[in-house]
């Protein structure tokens, strides 16, 4: 096998592929805890933490004098004003107006771009960088499982609370010069570091990168700083909680494997590429692929600007008015979630999924069906256990009609077969956990109501939309 649409019917077909695949959850390539995850989620909201994302995201770099058309024609987002300096979500859609997947682009000169992901955006749009005629350089920087060579950059995350005043101490004076989502740099240990501005935990941080040979002596120097002010280093068991507590969906299914148009897209991506190799888990199942993508509004990507050509507008017109799903937060009832670990002590397969700690996804895009009276309404996706709540909690999508904070639902954890197709999930029997409508990111009340027993305080996490 050569290619993705190869695999795909040497399969049986897309689904049939994802839904056997021995692969599991994503994989974050670093230690997996440098004190205790629990410690380490708290500090992003109670102190500062240190996040190591120099491995598991694809760098695409791009440069040329089409390189703001190449993404302006593939993207949802508005590109008039964009350049050196500026970041954005980079969303880009099918013909269908289904999401492939979401990046963050780095402007890192006029005309010279990073667009930084997990795989599936990157190879989406090297290809059609590649095979379209634009007068662009493209250069890629594999995650560190797929690179041979080592990084080229290394990309560290300053979160939390107390994250400025470390950053301000750092760089030896005040940092005022960054506005949101943009781009500036910073002095650390004497190094010229380049800087994203963004907010987890409702406070201020930064993103920070450089040549990768510098990264031990920046890390240090980062770990020398917060000495004081309550830094951790996260590892990557709570790394793998942030998202969802974040308010942000991870990784959607990449719209690609059963649109017409994009059959030319399949014969290029390789058999072992990610969208080859990825699984689908979960209670939620259909027998056509396209119940499983969504649009940008189900994501909460408001920002589709239709002033413009690009892949997916014309679907995305023509269903502006449609009923959409919205991205809540589901908090698990705590008795369900007790009554599934009682049931590791049961004989047989009488035992429900296990869920691990501190993240409970077991495939690389987990499905699981949510339910109202009987009818399925949306799906949940990325369970974790929040050291932040006490709880645990999933984002989901679902039928906006039904997602007002407050109302229960039912999700149908495990798998409906009782795990028999996939080597990595143990047979089990499914079971039904009772859920709590929250907003996503979970709310600063909310969140505090989740835990009387702590007097300090605590703010949501959140990404930039």
């Amino acid at each position: 096998m050569t290619s993705l649409q190869e695999k795909m019917d040497r399969a049986g077909g897309a689904l049939e592929m994802l839904r056997t695949s021995p692969i599991g959850q994503y994989v974050f390539p670093v230690a997996p805890e440098f004190s205790n995850w629990r410690d380490e989620q708290e500090a992003w909201t109670r102190s500062a933490v240190l996040l190591d994302q120099s491995h598991h995201m694809t760098d695409l770099y791009i440069e040329g004098l089409d390189t703001i058309r190449l993404f302006a024609d593939f993207g949802i987002n508005n590109f008039r004003t964009f350049r050196r300096n500026k970041a954005k979500q980079f969303v880009a859609c099918n013909h269908d107006g289904h999401v492939i997947g979401d990046a963050i682009l780095f402007g890192l000169d006029d005309f010279r771009v990073n667009l930084v992901g997990r795989p599936h955006v990157p190879n989406w749009i090297q290809y059609n960088a590649l095979n379209w005629g634009y007068d662009v350089v493209v250069e890629r920087d594999e995650r560190s499982l797929d690179n041979g060579r080592g990084r080229r950059s290394y990309r560290f995350e300053v979160q939390g609370p107390n994250a400025w005043a470390l950053l301000e101490k750092l760089n030896g004076g005040p940092i005022d010069d960054i506005r949101f989502f943009s781009m500036g740099q910073i002095t650390i240990a004497g190094r010229r570091v380049r800087a994203l501005k963004h907010g987890m935990a409702a406070a201020p941080g930064l993103e920070l990168w450089g040549p990768a040979p510098e990264a031990e002596e920046v890390r240090a120097a980062i770990l020398e700083a917060g000495r004081d002010l309550g830094l951790v280093q996260g590892g990557g068991r709570a790394y793998s909680t942030a998202s969802t507590e974040s308010g942000w969906f991870a990784s959607v299914l990449p719209a690609i494997y059963n649109d017409p148009k994009l059959a030319g897209y399949r014969e290029w991506l390789p058999a072992a590429s990610f969208e080859g190799n990825a699984s689908l888990g979960g209670s939620y199942v259909s027998d056509r692929i396209e119940d499983y993508y969504v649009t940008p509004w189900d994501c909460g990507y408001d920002f589709v600007d239709f002033d413009h050509e690009f892949v997916g507008r014309d679907a995305l017109l023509a269903r502006r008015d449609e009923p959409r799903l919205r991205k809540v937060t589901l908090v698990w009832d705590i008795e369900d979630v007790v009554a599934i670990f009682r049931s590791q002590f049961e004989e047989g397969d009488a035992r429900c999924k296990f869920m691990e700690a501190p993240a409970a996804y077991y495939a690389t895009f987990p499905f699981d069906a949510v339910m109202l009276n009987g009818e399925r309404i949306g799906f949940s996706t990325y369970v974790v256990y929040s050291s932040n709540l006490r709880r645990w909690i999933s984002l989901a999508l679902i039928d906006e009609r039904h997602a007002q904070t407050g109302g229960e639902v039912e999700v149908i954890w495990g798998e409906p077969d009782g795990g028999t197709r996939r080597p990595l999930v143990e047979r089990h029997r499914q079971a039904i956990v009772r859920a709590r409508i929250a907003p996503s990111p979970v709310e600063a009340h909310v969140r505090e109501g989740y835990r009387p027993q702590s007097a300090r305080p605590a703010s949501p996490p959140r990404v930039p939309a």
